[in-house]
């Protein structure tokens, strides 16, 4: 079985401007990995709820399941993660990924990270814990801890002075921040949206790249670290608040209109 993605239409295209080409890229960039893991890990669970898997099964390996569906290993890694990050599915270390019991207790959000509704959700939702994180990090913060947020901002100016994309140091600059709150249900959160949240930096940043924006992102950062620096809680979290509305403006996510809901009826975020 592979995965597809859906056909591109055969009409001629309408001459794009400049800003439609990146709007096109960035578009391109959100929707492909995330949109083939969704469907392997849709797959996957599929599989699980036939009886394909059972319970304690030892899931096909990496290499095979990428030969199997036509996909990347890299894809197979991050639909496991999401099951993973679901319950549905354990790893061990040296051993493999096995099917859950599903005894211990699960946050699920369900989203579509390829949808532009549902990305907007994740960031806003990463926004909130981010900017209470980042307030706490400014009065709770070790000068160690200080340290480690400082060296992992030098680190994202020197990928992007390398000419990489600087998403791992990324990642791990916001995670020394929320390691530095002291609240542990932040990291929880956090190791659950990192599948999610990878992709948004990994793209937010190559549009950035793009747009020559780089250096405006570094100074977002560089806002947040000096307000934790100055142990200046409000500073921090409206820096850290800035810098995720920036990013959904960079992604052209801010002005996507809000699901409309149906009276009587919620949706689970």
């Amino acid at each position: 079985m592979k995965l597809r993605t859906a056909h591109a239409s055969t009409r001629s295209p309408m001459p794009q401007s400049g800003a439609d080409r990146v709007s096109e890229r960035t578009g391109g960039l959100m929707s492909r990995a995330p949109l083939l893991a969704e469907r392997l890990a849709n797959t996957i669970r599929e599989r699980i709820a036939s009886g394909s898997f059972k319970v304690g099964d030892r899931l096909p390996t990496e290499r095979k399941m990428s030969e199997s569906y036509g996909v990347s290993r890299a894809v197979v890694r991050e639909a496991l993660g999401r099951l993973n990050h679901d319950g549905i599915v354990v790893s061990r270390q040296g051993a493999g990924a096995f099917v859950s019991e599903g005894t211990a207790p699960t946050l699920r959000l369900h989203v579509e990270p390829s949808d532009a509704e549902d990305l907007r959700g994740v960031v806003e939702l990463l926004s909130a814990v981010r900017a209470a994180a980042s307030a706490l990090a400014a009065v709770r913060r070790s000068p160690s801890q200080l340290a480690a947020i400082t060296r992992w901002y030098k680190a994202i100016g020197k990928a992007v002075q390398d000419g990489r994309p600087g998403e791992d140091e990324d990642i791990a600059f916001h995670r020394a921040i929320i390691d530095a709150a002291g609240n542990p249900l932040f990291n929880q959160i956090l190791d659950f949206l990192d599948g999610r949240v990878r992709h948004f930096v990994r793209t937010a940043r190559t549009n950035s790249r793009h747009r020559g924006l780089t250096e405006e992102v570094q100074q977002e950062h560089r806002a947040m670290r000096d307000a934790i620096a100055a142990a200046d809680p409000n500073a921090a979290r409206l820096a850290a608040e800035q810098h995720l509305t920036n990013a959904l403006k960079r992604l052209s996510l801010d002005g996507v209109p809000r699901p409309k809901r149906r009276r009587g009826k919620t949706q689970a975020a």
